[in-house]
């Protein structure tokens, strides 16, 4: 018998999409499945099969299509379908803000103030003290000028939307002044050319890669210049010989000749980070200090918050921003203030803030705290009792992350586990597959979990994922 004869018998041998339904009403576990749901998940399950027969796959034969298996392949395919897709992870990776990962995690009273906003009706746009429409801004401008010391503020999606915003209100139809070495590139292939142009700003790049003077900016003012603009290297550096120009001068040059300055801090964060023993980062409140006309920076990175882009500035400027049109297209929600505002207010106290958010409480985590959690988290996995598993701890230089402090390693301890027979890259794949997935990385064949980002109740699911794997193994 000849392949295409194998071939012919194994394909007449799979089940119709309605024998698959009929046999599923005798399995209590697709009473609730939506029979929709059911019907996708047979036919992909007897489409994987049919592809796989026709491939020639040595694995299917014909004691591999009984009813029972096929009926148990669509019940994972069904398990997969309902499963939601964006779904909680353990991040292993030593990566604090975690792009992939969702960036930044809340403070417990941001998730519960986002939580009753979210299922109660809220003063969103209505002034209780007026009894009249009011405006969503309004829920966090105070407090954004409280802690920044600037005269106003506005929120809108994220900080690309914010310079985007920005420009289009102040430049547009206008040159803005820009050094060639701040033409930065964030995430997704965003480039500041290209929301720039978009804005309808007309780009003026001054000075070098490397070098730019306060004589390139001035040299660059013309009667339609209508923007100065510094952009913060956050996602990388420049090192050697180099030279640029501060925000003060900037601002001082803006005022001579009666132009606005705006700074796109990018990952803008209100602390400052040196006095905790880490790489100085130039804080939101230095830069109003400085006299910058708009300042705008993200929510969700170094500032521990949700995802947003925050305006802050002088009175004037901000007005005008405020009542462009393209803010409607742009403004956050009432789940994004919820969570915002009580983000803020943490930085009231910023010696308990340090602690309560949790992007500031990984950073500045003590190596010898981080220390104590890895080996508990080896001793765990040590007592699983399986002797094909190594562990061992590893010195590690956690990140970051979100585009910030890129010269920046922080001292960490991971565990890393090799398994006698199966790959790092397996490991891998399984802690992917788990029922809470576990992001690690693989150095040396090794898969490792850095400690500085796995949070104190994770431990024992960790535990739990490594003993369901090797008992299958």
């Amino acid at each position: 018998m000849d392949v295409n004869e194998k071939q012919q018998i194994l394909l007449r041998m799979l089940p119709g999409i309605d024998h698959i339904l009929e046999l599923a009403k005798s399995e209590p576990f697709f009473d609730n499945i939506p029979k929709s749901v059911l019907a996708r998940s047979a036919r992909y399950v007897v489409e994987n099969l049919r592809r796989a027969i026709l491939n020639g796959s040595p694995d299917i034969t014909d004691k591999s299509l009984p009813d029972s298996l096929i009926l148990e392949n669509v019940k994972n395919s069904v398990q997969d379908a309902m499963r939601l897709n964006l779904r909680r992870t353990i991040n292993a990776t030593g990566v604090v803000v975690h792009t992939n990962l969702g960036r930044s995690l809340l403070a417990d009273d941001a998730v519960e103030n986002l939580l009753t906003i979210a299922s109660r009706y809220s003063n969103l746009e209505f002034d209780l003290s007026k009894g009249a429409r009011g405006s969503r801004y309004s829920n966090v401008e105070d407090i954004l000028c409280e802690i920044s010391g600037a005269e106003a503020a506005m929120v809108v999606n994220n900080n690309a939307g914010a310079v985007f915003l920005c420009l289009e209100t102040i430049s547009k139809g206008k040159k803005v002044v820009v050094s060639r070495g701040e033409l930065v590139e964030i995430g997704g292939s965003f480039r500041i050319p290209d929301v720039m142009a978009k804005s309808g700003g007309i780009l003026k790049e001054v000075g070098t890669t490397n070098r730019t003077h306060l004589k390139d900016y001035e040299s660059a003012i013309e009667n339609d210049t209508g923007l100065l603009l510094k952009v913060h290297k956050s996602n990388y550096s420049i090192v050697g010989f180099t030279a640029d120009v501060s925000l003060e001068d900037l601002v001082a040059l803006g005022a001579k000749y009666h132009i606005p300055v705006m700074e796109d801090l990018g990952s803008g964060t209100f602390v400052d980070f040196s006095k905790y023993g880490l790489l100085k980062e130039p804080t939101v409140q230095e830069s109003v200090a400085a006299g910058a006309d708009v300042i705008t920076f993200s929510g969700d990175k170094l500032l521990g918050g949700p995802q947003a882009g925050i305006i802050i500035g002088k009175n004037d400027l901000l007005n005008e921003i405020k009542k462009n049109p393209i803010t409607r297209a742009l403004r956050i929600d009432k789940l994004t203030l919820a969570a915002l505002e009580s983000t803020l207010r943490n930085y009231r106290n910023i010696d308990t803030g340090m602690d309560s958010i949790p992007t500031l409480r990984m950073l500045t985590l003590p190596f010898g705290h981080i220390e104590t959690k890895a080996k508990e988290l080896g001793k765990m996995l040590e007592n699983i009792g399986d002797t094909r598993m190594s562990i061992k701890l590893i010195n590690l230089s956690s990140r970051a992350g979100g585009g910030a402090l890129p010269l920046l390693n922080l001292p960490s301890k991971g565990v890393g586990i090799e398994v006698q027979g199966i790959s790092a890259n397996t490991i891998e794949k399984y802690m992917h597959n788990n029922e809470l997935p576990i992001i690690g990385r693989i150095e040396d064949d090794i898969f490792i979990m850095d400690l500085r980002t796995i949070q104190d109740d994770e431990l024992l699911i960790i535990k739990n994922a490594f003993n369901n794997m090797l008992k299958r193994a």
